[in-house]
């Protein structure tokens, strides 16, 4: 056995120009399947946190009524018993409550629909970037609570600027009967989302009750866990111990399912490339064999003729296929490392693209993990053995006579 490998790596080495074309070959599909799939976790990172951290949250809590139906009466049953539950898990680290409402929003100049979001701001910085996105102005500066915060979008549709005033018109909440507040804009934002910029506006939650008449009331709780992942894990014992009395909890990804389903693609759509690449190297692999199977015709008949059995003859071939993937994993390895950190130092920039409920935010950067540098070299080297089965075969069914006198 030790023999044949021996022979293995000398017939792999005879041919250094056919073996560095193949190598190179298997080499660059391993990399591409390493360089693709850490662009795929950087890219579910980039998107997980671009939804979650802009506004929406890890998880959010609603009355059921108001999931369905989006009615302002609809509030959250037992919300400071809730509250002070959320706060006390050891699975939260931040728990917010706020108050929407969909009216009118109108200035000297314009006016324009717009959905209200009333916040308690010292809770609220550290759920969603609203105070990070600000281009202008400040974070509920205003101590009279008379701030409103809007997007860039919105702010040109109003033809305001810092310092000037609108006014919100909301129905109450039971009665329907139009409440108006004169506001002042105190800052501006800039999410680069059409959807945030242009349709929502923050007030402080205490005003935005005054205008529904909802004192102590809350329509949702956005939360953050200690463990962004818990957001994606619907399955999860915690968001059926606090969907009670009316209520529901709902991960990222039941809120957003088109992210969810959008990640799912595109982890099916590596496997895809990584199949298609694999038959287009499995096809550098069998012509590599067979070439040398073929030159080496004469030297093959001669072992069949000394007594070589024909499991020798496929060992042989076998051992040659695993000596050539050693060789392709090694450089593939080091290729797509080197690729990928290049590509991880500087990013992609795809910021303002909406994709599937999401906006890129931020550069896409590739993320490196060992299980690539594991998983992707164990199935190049286990596939490079199977597509040498084929040419191990027709080695081991080779006649002596016939092989010797194909060579002369």
């Amino acid at each position: 056995m030790w023999l044949q490998v021996k022979l293995a790596w000398r017939n792999v080495l005879r041919n250094t120009r056919r073996t560095i074309i193949a190598a190179i070959a298997i080499g660059v599909g391993l990399a591409s399947m390493i360089f693709v799939d850490a662009l795929t976790i950087g890219m579910e990172h980039n998107m997980i946190h671009s939804a979650t951290a802009s506004y929406m949250g890890h998880a959010q809590v609603h009355n059921k009524q108001f999931t369905d139906t989006r009615e302002a009466a609809s509030t959250i049953n037992g919300l400071d018993t809730l509250l002070q539950q959320l706060r006390n898990d050891s699975l939260v680290k931040y728990a917010s409550p706020r108050i929407l409402g969909q009216g009118m929003i109108s200035s000297p100049a314009n006016m324009s629909a717009v959905q209200m979001i009333g916040v308690d701001p010292t809770v609220e910085r550290y759920v969603s970037h609203i105070d990070d996105a600000l281009v202008e102005g400040g974070y509920f500066a205003d101590t009279a609570g008379r701030a409103v915060i809007i997007g860039s979008k919105l702010a040109e549709r109003l033809e305001v600027e810092l310092g000037d005033r609108v006014v919100m018109t909301m129905a109450e909440a039971t009665s329907g009967n139009l409440s108006q507040q004169m506001l002042r804009v105190r800052g501006i934002y800039h999410f680069n989302s059409t959807e945030l910029d242009q349709g929502m506006a923050f007030v402080r939650i205490d005003r935005a009750r005054q205008l529904l008449a909802l004192p102590d009331q809350a329509h949702e709780i956005a939360l953050v866990f200690n463990k962004e992942g818990l957001g994606r894990k619907t399955k999860h014992p915690f968001y059926d111990r606090y969907s009670y009395d009316g209520n529901l909890v709902e991960g990222w990804s039941e809120i957003l399912p088109q992210l969810e389903a959008a990640l799912q693609m595109s982890q099916f759509s590596t496997y895809i490339v990584g199949l298609v690449l694999f038959a287009v190297v499995s096809l550098g692999i069998i012509n590599t064999l067979f070439m040398s199977l073929h030159e080496r015709m004469f030297e093959f008949g001669v072992m069949r003729a000394v007594g070589t059995q024909p499991i020798g003859m496929a060992r042989l071939i076998l051992l040659e296929a695993a000596a050539l993937a050693l060789i392709s994993v090694l450089l593939g390895v080091i290729l797509g490392w080197l690729v990928t950190s290049i590509v991880a130092q500087h990013g992609i920039d795809y910021s303002g693209i909406e994709f599937a409920g999401a906006t890129f935010r931020e550069p896409l950067y590739p993320v490196l993990q060992t299980d690539q540098f594991i998983r992707f070299p164990v199935m190049v080297f286990l596939f490079t053995l199977i597509v040498a089965v084929y040419p191990a075969w027709s080695a081991a069914k080779l006649n002596p006579a016939d092989a010797m006198r194909k060579s002369m």
